[in-house]
């Protein structure tokens, strides 16, 4: 999954938001309902992966997930946002916006 993850990433004529979570993980489930209503509000402009580190410990290391939720934005195959914990929506969206430009 790690290299037809970078793959997608790489090729992807959206920009892609990444999600790095695991079912135990409080955080995590705080974050989901923020990272959904990206998925909504950019549907189209945006595209939302959720990637579970416990099925997909290869992606993890790959993308050097320290904590989770560890979310990242990537343009043009570029990282150009990250952040790991709960992050309110206001932040999720003006990383997005930003992006977007």
């Amino acid at each position: 999954m790690a290299a037809s993850l970078e793959e997608f990433i790489r090729s992807s004529s959206t920009p892609v938001f990444v999600d790095f979570w695991a079912d135990w993980c409080g955080p995590c489930k705080m974050v989901a309902p923020s990272v959904k209503k990206l998925a909504g509000e950019f549907k189209g402009r945006l595209t939302v992966v959720k990637v579970n580190v416990d099925q997909q410990p290869a992606a993890a290391s790959r993308f050097q997930v320290q904590g989770i939720p560890a979310l990242m934005l990537f343009k043009g195959g570029e990282k150009v946002w990250s952040t790991a914990g709960a992050v309110p929506y206001p932040q999720l969206k003006q990383a997005v916006e930003s992006a977007l430009r």
